[in-house]
C-alpha cells in the first residue's frame, strides 16, 4: 500500500530587515554580500521525494506571487525559515496562512533555535529546532500517516499560552543524511538570481560541515547542531558539487571550515582526484589558517578562491571579550599566509556601539595596510539566545527583531547617533567602493 502524498510548500522569508545605514546613509553594498540561495530549504527536501514540494523563494518574487502560488498549490504543509530579522515577517505569513488554508505551518532556522518561545503562538503548529533535515523528514512521515507527531526530538509542537516543551536531540552524522543530496532542481528557475554584485559573481551551495564546538558570545551557530561539528562524508560533497553542473564558485557551507583537518585533506584529495575545476570560497578561523598552513596550500591548488575569515577585531581586549580564543597577532599571521597563496579574503569585522571615531580609523587602517580585498562590517548585535544578548539585554534600546541585521546599534552607542552612523556610512562607502572582481 503506498503511502499518503503530502503537497508541502517550503519558504524562504522575502528581504525584511530594517537597515539604518541603507535607509538613511544610502549604503547599497550590504544586501548585495549576503544575497544566496536558500540552501537549507533545498537540503530539507532532499529526504521528502516521495510527496509533492515547491520551494518558493520570496527574495525573488513578490508576496502577491507568492499567494498565486500558494492558491494553486494548495499546500498541506508549510515550512517556514528565518533569522532573527526575518521572525516578525514570517509570523505575519503564517497568519495569513492560517486565514486562507488548514495547512499545516511549520518554522525552523536560526531563530527558531535560539529563542523557539518566540514562535510559540497560534499560527504555528511546529517548531524545528537545530538541524532539521532529518527530524523534519520524521515529522513529515507522522503527519502523512495521521499519527501522532509527539516525542520527536528536536521536533517542538506548539502549545501558545503555555511553557513550551520538547526533547532535546542529540545530534550526530546520521542527522546530515549524506545518502540524500539536496534538491538543486528545485530552485533552478531562480539560480540566475543569485548573483553577488559586490563580488561580482554566481555561486552555489555545498554542504561540507555543519555546526560548531567554538564559542564566540555573539554567534548563533553552535546550538544548531548541540555544540557539535559534524563532519558531511567526503563522497557526499563530491557529489553535490558535481550535481551543481557548470556553476564555477561554490561556496562550502561550514561555520567552521578545515575544523577537521584530518577529513578536510581527504576531501581536497578527492576533488583533485576527480578532476574537478571549481573555485571555493570558505569559512575559516584565523588560528586554523596559522595552525594548519600546508592544509590551505593543498586546497589552493584544489581552487580555494576566497576566504571569509571571522577576523571581529584589532584589539586583544575585544577578541578576549568576544571568546574567540585567540590574540590580534593571529590575525596577520593568517592575513599573511593567505596572501603569500593569492587567496582572496572576505574579511568580517565588529563595529562596537561603542566605537568613537578613532575606533573606526584604526579599522580603516587596519584593513588597507593589510590589503583586505573584501571587507564586511557588522555592528555588535546581541542576537536572543547568545551569551552576548544575556550579557547586554539591559542595554538594549531596540526591541524590534527587524533591526537585529547586523547593521543597526540596537543597543546606545557612545557617539551621537547621527554621528555613529555617519562614520560607519562613510567608511562601508569607502572600502566597498571598488567592488572586488574575480580573476
Amino acid at each position: 500500500m503506498a503511502k499518503p502524498k503530502l503537497k508541502i510548500m517550503l519558504v524562504n522569508p522575502p528581504n525584511c530587515g530594517r537597515s539604518i545605514p541603507e535607509e538613511e546613509y544610502g549604503i547599497t553594498s550590504l544586501k548585495q554580500l549576503f544575497k544566496g540561495e536558500p540552501f537549507s530549504l533545498q537540503v530539507l527536501a532532499g529526504p521528502l521525494r516521495e510527496h509533492d514540494v515547491l520551494i518558493f523563494d520570496m527574495k525573488c518574487e513578490s508576496e502577491e506571487a507568492f499567494w498565486a502560488a500558494f492558491n494553486q498549490f494548495r499546500p498541506d504543509v508549510v515550512g517556514l525559515t528565518a533569522v532573527t530579522c526575518e521572525a516578525n515577517t514570517v509570523i505575519r505569513l503564517a497568519e495569513n496562512v492560517k486565514e486562507k488554508s488548514d495547512a499545516t505551518v511549520v518554522i525552523g532556522g536560526n531563530h527558531a533555535t535560539y529563542n523557539p518561545e518566540y514562535f510559540n503562538r497560534p499560527p504555528f503548529d511546529y517548531i524545528v529546532i537545530g538541524l532539521g533535515k532529518k527530524s523534519f523528514a520524521q515529522l513529515i512521515g507522522k503527519l502523512a500517516e495521521g499519527k501522532k507527531s509527539n516525542g520527536i526530538a528536536g521536533i517542538a509542537k506548539t502549545t501558545p499560552g503555555k511553557p513550551l516543551t520538547y526533547l532535546m536531540r542529540n545530534y550526530d552524522e546520521t542527522d546530515l543524511m549524506p545518502e540524500i543530496p539536496p534538491r538543486y532542481d528545485l530552485i533552478a528557475k531562480y539560480r540566475d538570481q543569485y548573483f553577488l554584485e559586490q563580488l561580482g559573481l554566481r555561486m552555489g551551495f555545498v554542504l561540507s560541515a555543519y555546526g560548531c564546538t567554538h564559542k564566540c558570545s555573539f554567534c548563533a551557530i553552535p546550538n544548531m547542531a548541540g555544540g557539535k561539528y559534524l563532519n558531511y562524508e567526503a563522497d557526499a560533497v563530491v557529489r553535490d558539487i558535481v550535481l551543481l553542473g557548470d556553476t564555477s564558485f561554490i561556496r562550502l557551507v561550514d561555520a567552521n571550515t578545515f575544523g577537521n583537518a584530518r577529513h578536510s585533506q581527504k576531501l581536497c584529495d578527492k576533488i583533485i582526484r576527480a578532476g574537478i575545476v571549481k573555485k571555493y570560497f570558505a569559512d575559516v578561523r584565523a588560528d586554523t589558517i596559522v595552525k594548519h598552513p600546508e592544509l590551505i596550500k593543498n586546497w589552493k591548488d584544489a581552487g580555494l578562491y576566497a576566504v571569509i575569515v571571522g577576523f571581529e577585531d584589532v584589539s586583544d581586549e575585544r577578541l578576549t571579550s568576544y571568546n574567540k580564543k585567540y590574540q590580534g597577532q593571529v590575525i596577520s599571521q593568517a592575513i599573511e599566509i593567505l596572501h603569500k597563496l593569492g587567496i582572496v579574503i572576505i574579511g568580517d569585522f565588529i563595529a562596537s556601539p561603542r566605537d568613537e571615531e578613532d575606533d573606526f580609523k584604526k579599522l580603516e587602517n587596519f584593513i588597507l595596510k593589510h590589503q583586505i580585498e573584501v571587507p564586511v562590517i557588522s555592528v555588535l548585535t546581541p542576537l536572543p539566545g547568545t551569551q552576548l544578548y544575556k550579557t547586554m539585554k539591559k542595554d538594549i534600546i531596540i526591541d524590534d527583531l527587524d533591526y537585529y541585521t547586523f547593521t543597526n546599534a540596537v543597543t546606545a552607542t557612545k557617539m551621537p547617533a547621527k554621528v555613529f552612523y555617519q562614520t560607519y556610512a562613510g567608511l562601508m562607502k569607502r572600502l566597498h567602493g571598488k567592488p572586488h572582481r574575480p580573476q
